[in-house]
């Protein structure tokens, strides 16, 4: 009989379309400016935010293709899936540096098809079908700070 790995408790119930669609905006932020991951971020139902280290400000035309990119994904129906490894395995395939110093060992890997691999604990839709679509509400910049707020629709 296979036993479930023991995780580390979440403390919050995210709505799993926006949790979700909060993994290829970051995915896709990586891709297109070679930043890393959201370093902050509040994901609620009806509009979320995301913080991310940017270099210099976007201009608005790049960010209409951070939408459509996005947007495009989803529309892939890509499934969402879930493996457990260890710290050393998963290091090989996603960043760790966000982990809490006291996680364990065994790590959940969620993954959006083969565009996105994380280590996450949060709720998650099945398939991208699921989510809708992302709309880029605003966004400021200052100081190699690019906050970003969006909603689903």
């Amino acid at each position: 009989m296979e036993q479930t790995p023991a995780l580390n408790e979440h403390n919050k119930e995210e709505y799993p379309p926006m949790h979700t669609a909060e993994h290829i905006l970051n995915q896709t932020m990586v891709r297109m400016f070679g930043c890393p991951r959201s370093k902050n971020s509040h994901i609620e139902r009806k509009k979320s935010k995301l913080d991310y280290e940017l270099s210099e400000e976007p201009i608005p035309e790049m960010m209409a293709e951070v939408e459509r990119h996005v947007n495009e994904v989803i529309d892939q129906h890509l499934p969402v899936t879930i493996e457990f490894m260890n710290k050393d395995d998963a290091a090989s395939i996603v960043d760790l540096s966000k982990l809490p110093d006291e996680a364990s060992e065994t790590l959940r890997i969620v993954r959006v098809g083969d565009y996105d691999a994380c280590a996450c604990i949060g709720t998650h839709v099945s398939n991208t079908s699921e989510i809708g679509h992302v709309k880029l509400l605003n966004y400021d910049y200052t100081e190699g700070r690019l906050r970003l707020r969006f909603k689903l629709v």
